[in-house]
């Protein structure tokens, strides 16, 4: 009965035959993503006018096609054909089929250019937006993204295979691409539309609509879990009437009613409203609440955060902000381990590499605000030879309070120096790099940072391993044409992964009740082959999994409609006992102009007592 009713109302609204031979948007369309005409010339092409733009318009057939994998609409490419033209036109045209990108890394949108002979049939026709998720009952697949994915949009090898190659058919109850290609040129309406992400820089923003979804976080955010990136979401992008979508839109957030047009464009499936985007309500709280993990100052209760603090120089306008999420929302940890320090003059690209100013005054922040005074340990790197800026020689680093740890018998290593796992075990530097000469692990990348730790009484050992893992710069947008996507440097991490895991493998191999804790900004997915390489190879346990943290609240970052978790904890069997851990969103949930870091920090609470 249903699809009976959203059948008769379709066609009542927007149904009329054409008697003549001419071919119809649909079967130009076609069942594939490209276009079985592509290059040709086609007459008589008769449609409605559903939107306009500033270099075309968009045209939907009066011939009505019930085939769901195919669109019954189409871009007409002209900055001047459509200017005498108003949305309700019903009009016939000549024109050239085209699949045009902008990049070979993208994918093609099929349209109809160097319109010709273009003749006035009837106006002021309704042009009646299709409601997303209720025409033909078909809505936007949950979990895969292209049949060319090898169902993982993170198998490898990357880009084994491209759909402008390929050109496979058209599957849209399966596949996300295939669904959002069977509506490209369609005028639609998104119900209920939710935030997924804070819009970019140009104020795009991914949501989702009235349509089922997974991975909704408590937030409302969408969690990129095991083999689900979330394809139900559409970036909404440039307003068709030339306002401008709101900046200050956060995680969460509810959106008014949207109607516009699905089209292709800069690599992703882009819905372009007829008019800008409006929050109706926000996700409350607006930041998370502080953590609950308090530390007992001795080894019971040992309080250990980690926290990427995006390229921290001495001059960083947001250092003292970074200084109060240390202090309010991580309850200054004991222990902190932080990655992206710059050296002592930032992105000034000289022979500084010293990152000792840039510490201390963050040190002095937090004491200020606090009333704590850490101390701090790192190893410089060689200038430039570690990624980020060029010239801020970005690395891991330490804090910790002096009052309730110690380094272990400290000795610190040289910026080549390769740290041992001695008999005991002990490090031979303390703190030690790992295997920095390797050239196969660190193209531009930081370097590991081994430590090893004791309460003061000289008892309660346990050891760390700081990473920040290379970038995934290169990488190729999640709806491109490469299939699966290009993971950009996810070769170099699994080298990193390896290396640091068998580093970290031997300390338990002396010692299998050995206490360990890795953590920082790995760069990669706890589900993708460089961690869970990292984690057979290590011995280590995911604390995510340790302590029980719903799959769809493990992230620390957005990306594209995705809640991402890139910085990750693990720990050893002995660590893992009464082990506490939480994700402190306090940047994920802010707007754009409120983020300090690109991450969020996360904390957790150990009992290291050893009898």
């Amino acid at each position: 009965m249903k699809f009976s009713h959203i059948l008769v109302g379709a066609c009542a609204a927007f149904l009329q035959f054409s008697s003549s031979a001419a071919l119809t948007i649909s079967q130009i369309n076609g069942h594939k993503f490209l276009s079985p005409y592509n290059g040709q010339d086609v007459t008589g092409i008769k449609g409605l006018i559903t939107a306009k733009g500033p270099s075309g318009f968009w045209i939907r057939s009066t011939t009505l096609d019930l085939d769901y994998r195919s669109s019954n609409s189409i871009y007409v490419f002209s900055s001047s054909a459509g200017k005498n033209l108003t949305i309700g036109d019903i009009i016939t045209l000549d024109a050239k089929v085209v699949e045009y990108r902008s990049s070979a890394a993208y994918l093609y949108l099929t349209e109809l250019s160097s319109p010709k002979n273009i003749t006035l049939v009837s106006s002021g026709n309704k042009a009646v937006p299709i409601v997303i998720g209720e025409w033909l009952l078909k809505w936007p697949p949950t979990e895969q993204f292209s049949s060319l994915d090898n169902w993982d949009v993170f198998s490898l090898p990357n880009n084994s295979s491209q759909i402008s190659v390929v050109n496979p058919d058209l599957q849209p109850l399966l596949y996300g691409l295939d669904f959002w290609e069977s509506m490209c040129g369609e005028l639609v309406t998104v119900k209920t539309p939710k935030a997924v992400a804070r819009p970019n820089t140009y104020g795009d923003t991914w949501v989702t609509g009235s349509w089922r979804v997974s991975g909704r976080n408590k937030r409302g955010g969408l969690t990129s879990t095991d083999r689900d990136s979330n394809p139900e979401a559409i970036l909404v992008g440039d307003p068709l009437d030339g306002t401008n979508n709101p900046k200050d839109t956060r995680l969460g957030d509810d959106l008014e009613e949207i109607t516009g047009v699905v089209t292709q464009a800069f690599g992703f499936y882009v819905l372009l409203p007829l008019t800008a985007l409006k929050i109706t309500g926000s996700a409350q709280p607006e930041l998370p609440p502080v953590t609950a993990f308090t530390s007992s100052g001795g080894c019971d209760k040992l309080t250990v955060g980690s926290y990427n603090v995006e390229n921290l120089s001495p001059k960083s306008s947001y250092l003292p902000s970074i200084a109060k999420h240390i202090v309010e929302y991580l309850g200054t940890p004991n222990l902190m381990f932080l990655q992206e320090i710059q050296d002592n003059n930032g992105a000034t690209n000289d022979a500084v590499v010293d990152a000792n100013l840039t510490l201390s005054t963050l040190v002095e922040s937090i004491r200020n605000q606090s009333g704590i005074s850490y101390a701090f340990t790192n190893i410089n790197p060689i200038s430039n030879q570690d990624g980020g800026q060029p010239g801020g020689n970005i690395r891991v680093a330490y804090l910790y309070n002096p009052q309730v740890i110690r380094l272990r018998k400290p000795n610190p290593g040289g910026s080549t120096d390769a740290n041992e796992v001695l008999p005991g075990p002990e490090l031979k530097y303390n703190p030690g790099r790992i295997d920095p000469l390797n050239t196969k692990a660190w193209t531009a990348s930081r370097k590991p940072l081994a430590a090893a730790w004791e309460t003061l009484d000289g008892k309660n050992k346990f050891f760390t391993v700081n990473v920040h893992f290379g970038s995934k710069g290169g990488s190729s947008s999640i709806e491109g044409d490469a299939r699966p996507p290009v993971n950009g440097g996810v070769e170099d991490r699994l080298v990193q992964a390896n290396v640091t895991a068998a580093f970290i493998a031997q300390i338990l191999k002396q010692d299998r009740n050995a206490q360990i804790i890795s953590s920082g900004d790995f760069n990669e997915f706890a589900f993708v082959s460089p961690m869970e390489t990292f984690k057979k190879v290590s011995g280590l346990q995911d604390l995510d999994e340790v302590t029980g943290i719903p799959k769809t609240e493990r992230y620390s970052y957005l990306f594209d409609m995705n809640c991402q978790e890139l910085d990750h904890m693990f720990v050893s069997s002995a660590m893992a006992k009464k082990a506490e851990f939480e994700h402190v969103h306090v940047n994920t949930w802010s707007t754009s102009a409120g983020q300090i870091s690109d991450h969020d920090p996360s904390v957790a609470r150990f009992n290291v007592c050893q009898k």
